[in-house]
């Protein structure tokens, strides 16, 4: 008795930090959402969600955060395959791991001055004659800086679980004749799915909100549910409508947790079943 007392004692503190910063804020997005322009009550603001405007900033902003989870993934699993093979694969991943601690904002200004019309990238242009180019301000830029920024989060979930695999299971197919594909796609994917999994919760669903990128590398020509909720709360003043495009994003991320949510009842590692 004395044991569980102590135990609920100790998450006291973790209760309060959920309600303060968690449950607290939720209730206040969703209260204030109820509210029109002019602070009277009312589901306009529900209705003006479902108006063309917003659900084609909605498809844009799914759009893009497919395209830049996608382009993460395929850089990241073949990157993490790799760390699992080398001699210093936890230095290797320490190295990779801390651009993330760089500021975010530093960062994306060091992109304005690389992609900037006399930044190096079309010095080096220039260099073959193929002259300045407008590469800020663009789809690509936007996807490029987008893609840097999150290939840690997505490697880190692949790397542990490759690392974690039970790599006779990989010297088990070889032996019964699967050829390479085969091997990557019927063991060593599968095994390492709930890592994808992860990696693509870490990716797709902050891909969603993104707001300073848009407008400082895409120049405001890539609009997502971010930078919607940041235009309505500092431009428009509609808290309102900014707090309901906020309750559909919160959906959204929750409706992507459940999709790409664990399921797995037995996991083979390092030769046990857990």
């Amino acid at each position: 008795m004395k044991t569980n007392s102590n135990r609920s004692f100790y998450l006291i503190p973790y209760v309060v930090w959920m309600l303060l910063f968690v449950v607290a804020p939720i209730v206040l997005v969703g209260y204030f959402s109820l509210f029109d322009l002019h602070g009277n009550f009312s589901f306009v603001n529900y209705q003006n969600f479902f108006t063309s405007v917003y659900l084609k900033l909605t498809l844009s902003s799914f759009w893009y955060a497919l395209i830049i989870t996608g382009f993460t993934l395929l850089i990241a699993y073949p990157t993490a395959y790799w760390l699992t093979k080398t001699k210093h694969k936890q230095l290797w991943l320490l190295l990779i791991i801390i651009p993330s601690w760089i500021n975010l904002l530093l960062k994306t200004y060091a992109f304005i001055g690389i992609f900037g019309v006399f930044g190096p990238i079309n010095k080096f242009l220039e260099l073959f004659g193929i002259g300045k180019q407008q590469i800020l301000y663009t789809d690509f830029s936007f996807i490029f800086v987008s893609v840097y920024i999150f290939i840690p989060f997505m490697i880190l979930p692949i790397f542990n679980s490759l690392d974690k695999m039970n790599p006779t299971l990989i010297d088990a197919a070889r032996d019964l004749g699967s050829s390479t594909w085969n091997t990557f796609t019927k063991v060593i994917f599968p095994l390492t799915i709930n890592g994808v999994k992860s990696g693509i919760q870490a990716v797709f669903i902050p891909s969603l909100s993104l707001f300073m990128i848009t407008r400082l590398i895409a120049g405001n020509k890539v609009i997502t549910l971010g930078t919607a909720i940041e235009q309505q709360f500092l431009v428009t003043q509609n808290w309102g409508m900014g707090s309901t495009i906020a309750v559909f994003l919160i959906l959204f991320m929750v409706i992507i947790m459940i999709l790409t949510g664990q399921k797995d009842k037995g996991e083979l590692v390092n030769g046990h079943n857990k």
